[in-house]
């Protein structure tokens, strides 16, 4: 089992940055996939991102393609998202998630941390 703490949200304009941090607790980090999704006032949660076990592959929605990275660091046990050129759309409760099949889909995390909220104003 894993425990995930996100951190890192909060308010920015337009166009500026901000990077999120996922803590998990575990020693067994690095046997999970990892991925971040997002979920708007009156919307679904959506896919955002994903990074293999290793780091060595990466996802990500066509929204965010180009301007998220994704990356982990396994001897911290802690899953990043670099957010740049934000816009206000992008303005959702982020949530980190783990588990062994984790992929594109919501369905296939098990652990989920408890959300961090980014604002981006125009």
């Amino acid at each position: 089992q894993v425990q995930l703490v996100e951190s890192g949200g909060g308010l920015v304009q337009a166009g500026g940055s901000l990077r999120l941090s996922c803590a998990a607790s575990g020693r067994t980090f690095s046997s999970y996939n990892m991925g971040w999704f997002r979920q708007a006032p009156g919307k679904e949660r959506e896919f955002v991102a994903a990074i293999s076990r290793g780091g060595g592959n990466t996802y990500y929605a066509d929204s965010v393609k180009g301007r998220f990275t994704i990356s982990r660091d396994n001897a911290k046990n802690t899953v990043y998202l670099q957010m740049n050129s934000l816009k206000p759309e992008d303005t959702a409760v982020y949530y980190c998630a783990a588990d062994v099949r984790g992929g594109r889909f919501v369905r296939e995390y098990d652990y989920w941390g408890q959300g961090t909220q980014v604002t981006v104003s125009s």
